[in-house]
């Protein structure tokens, strides 16, 4: 299992990145700002002072306001920090214009999760958010050839992402039964076309895996049914670049994708960092709980988070792009409040935020994306929570399957003795 922490905070920056490339501005009124680690907050104040100067002339009266004003939002922002954070600084301060029209101006500073290694500043009419991609593109990328008697693929193993880069087939001779100089010559032919089918797998490889002379995988794995990839990894003509790099070679049953399933599965060790993996470990976790029907799971959203506020739930799992609204609603006249839970996009159902005896409305509390909701309180319950993508074949099942919202529990739960008496969660649809 992965580091629930780090995976939670690799959830914020990919919402906020969302949130950030949505937005636009008038004019060029949108900062981004990018400090490295070891900068000094010195330097970009001084910066931020020249910018300023620089924004002053522009000619636009509108323009100029807007610019100098989130100009001195950042200078405002910087003053917080005595020294650049050890992990960098990112600021991103303007007026961005919303979706009827009006102006609103945000400011956003925050440490990274992990070490920027960019330096940017940038007024635009958007905010440039690559830096930000950059940290969460940063995982370990893993090549693999599969290599058989039939064919060779290549593909790699990123986060939670597998690609497979190219394929090709091979129509090697078989073993010659006869005897006689026929064998012989055929045993030579079959010796070359062996050879040559090696040599072409050998320099594709060094085609995919290395660029502008660096190899751009972290390991490689090498995999087959036959002894190929053992010659492979022996012969002269495969990159000795590349052969340093191999790190495991897998036996497997098959050829092809089912080839590079189990490759991966058998990887699994050697791979541990890579989310791919983790992600189909946790989930395959929880399949083994249901499967075995051991009462130590839940799934479908009321019953998750009743479990969840029962402190039942030890391992919390979450589709991370689950399309959920979770709405805080008081009642003014007693004061009771009630949670309302709807798809994103669903429009409001009025006769809910209504007292049904009195008609009379009920105030709007809070309304937040369940997911949102989960990464500011799930810590309250003393749960760990993993995002999970639908890119593998358990993360989609678990989306398709149980809603994409689940988790493992420290204890069995019997729900109907914890019946929600007052509809309090909405029947999710």
């Amino acid at each position: 299992m992965g580091d629930s922490d780090t995976n939670v905070k690799q959830w914020k920056i990919r919402r906020l990145i969302a949130t950030l490339e949505a937005a636009r501005g008038n004019g060029t009124s949108m900062i981004s700002l990018v400090i490295k680690p070891k900068d000094e907050i010195s330097r970009i104040s001084k910066m931020l002072a020249d910018e300023y100067g620089t924004a002053s002339n522009i000619k636009s009266r509108v323009n100029r306001l807007s610019v100098l004003s989130a100009i001195t939002s950042a200078q405002q922002r910087l003053k917080l920090y005595n020294r650049t954070p050890q992990n960098g600084l990112v600021l991103y301060c303007g007026t961005l214009i919303t979706e009827d029209g009006k102006e609103k101006k945000v400011n956003i500073d925050f440490e990274p999760f992990k070490p920027i290694n960019t330096s940017l500043y940038l007024c635009d009419n958007k905010f440039h958010v690559d830096a930000l991609k950059e940290l969460l593109e940063t995982d370990d990328k893993f090549g693999f050839i599969i290599v058989d008697g039939n064919g060779a693929l290549y593909g790699v193993v990123q986060g939670s992402s597998r690609e497979v880069l190219l394929r090709f087939t091979v129509d090697l001779p078989k073993k010659h039964g006869r005897g006689g100089q026929s064998a012989l010559r055929f045993a030579r032919l079959r010796m070359e076309k062996r050879h040559n089918y090696l040599r072409r797998v050998a320099e594709t490889a060094t085609s995919l895996f290395i660029s502008n002379d660096q190899i751009n995988v972290a390991a490689l794995i090498l995999a087959g049914s036959a002894d190929f990839k053992n010659e492979l990894a022996q012969s002269d003509i495969f990159d000795q670049r590349l052969a340093s790099k191999v790190l495991k070679i897998v036996d497997i049953s098959y050829g092809g994708d089912n080839g590079f399933n189990q490759a991966i599965e058998l990887s699994a060790d050697t791979l541990q960092n890579v989310k791919f993996v983790q992600e189909k470990k946790l989930i395959t976790k929880f399949f083994e709980e249901v499967a075995q029907d051991t009462g130590k799971f839940v799934y479908g959203i009321n019953e998750t988070l009743q479990a969840l506020e029962m402190g039942a739930v030890e391992l919390l799992i979450v589709w991370e792009n689950l399309d959920t609204k979770r709405t805080v609603v008081r009642n003014p006249a007693n004061n009771e409040e009630k949670i309302f839970l709807t798809g994103l996009t669903e429009q409001y159902d009025e006769s809910k935020f209504k007292d049904p005896e009195t008609g009379a409305e009920f105030d709007i509390i809070e309304v937040l994306p369940l997911t949102e909701w989960l990464v500011n309180s799930y810590q309250n319950f003393g749960a760990q929570l993993e995002f999970v993508t639908n890119k593998s074949q358990e993360g989609n099942q678990f989306q398709r399957g149980f809603g994409g919202f689940g988790g493992i529990l420290r204890y069995k739960v019997d729900f109907q003795d914890y019946a929600v008496v007052d509809n309090e969660f909405d029947e999710f649809i």
